[in-house]
């Protein structure tokens, strides 16, 4: 499991211990100081003396998980877009349209299927891809982080951008292996990956993907039937659920680890549509 999930309760709890361990090696002066640090100061006219004094302004203290807060909200995401590498580590082609892609009528996917290492490497082993990179939708926030995701804070979920030929592969192709990777009938979980990043989702880029991957949705229920659960895989509009590349180091990881954990999470029971 990469990144293990933690929600926001566990975040908590993990701060408050890492606080306490800290007061407990700390003096009782020092202790003291901090927290005497966090209260509102008041501002005493300052009486007439010898030397002349420094008047400070009342400075409001903020609670402490309060700050807490406020400073984990700032890495939920970035300024700016991650910096990814020009070229796919394995396939060689850009990792983003240099206008390649638009020219030759390249199509584009997105889907979510678990921990997106494994993901990736499936799709970019299948004929008919042209380009694969790793990311974020689905969430709240721009330019997600990898630590912001795997907190549930952003509603992201980790995704697969797949950048495929029309006249060598299909979309429907495409959702045939989406759906024979992972388990989808599993919300929010891939295994030993847990947490709302690894939810099941399909973001379509036309009307047409999007009947296909309803279609192909109903045929894993059908092939499911009295097996497992229906699918809970979401299908949402790629336009108003916006792809942000994830970090350079989980681009082709794989390719980069090879003994990397992220297997797959294949239930057996769908057979490919035309």
């Amino acid at each position: 499991m990469h990144g293990a999930f933690v929600p926001a309760a566990a975040a908590r709890l993990s701060t408050r211990a890492t606080l306490s361990a800290a007061a407990a090696a700390t003096p009782a002066s020092t202790g003291s100081a901090f927290l005497a640090s966090l209260r509102p100061r008041r501002v005493r006219a300052a009486a007439a003396a010898p030397r002349a004094r420094t008047a400070h302004a009342t400075v409001p203290a903020m609670g402490l998980f309060d700050a807490i807060k406020s400073a984990g909200a700032s890495m939920l995401s970035q300024p700016e877009p991650m910096q990814v590498p020009d070229k796919h580590r394995v396939l060689g082609t850009p990792l983003k349209d240099d206008g390649t892609w638009t020219a030759k009528g390249y199509g584009t996917a997105y889907f979510a299927g678990g921990c997106f290492w494994g993901l990736e490497k499936t799709f970019w082993t299948t004929p008919g891809v042209v380009s694969t990179a790793v990311g974020y939708q689905g969430g709240e926030v721009e330019n997600p982080t990898y630590r912001g995701v795997c907190t549930g804070g952003t509603g992201h979920t980790e995704v697969v951008k797949v950048v495929f030929d029309p006249a060598a592969t299909s979309y429907t192709n495409l959702l045939n292996v989406f759906w024979s990777s992972h388990n989808p009938t599993t919300a929010n979980r891939q295994g030993n990956d847990v947490g709302t990043q690894y939810r099941s989702a399909i973001f379509y880029t036309t009307p047409e993907q999007k009947a296909e991957a309803e279609r192909t949705m109903a045929h894993f229920n059908a092939c499911a039937k009295g097996k497992l659960n229906g699918a809970t895989t979401e299908i949402k509009d790629a336009e108003k659920e916006p792809f942000y590349y994830a970090e350079a180091y989980h681009q082709q990881y794989l390719d980069a680890n090879p003994g990397g954990y992220c297997p797959s999470h294949g239930t057996g029971l769908y057979t490919p549509v035309e």
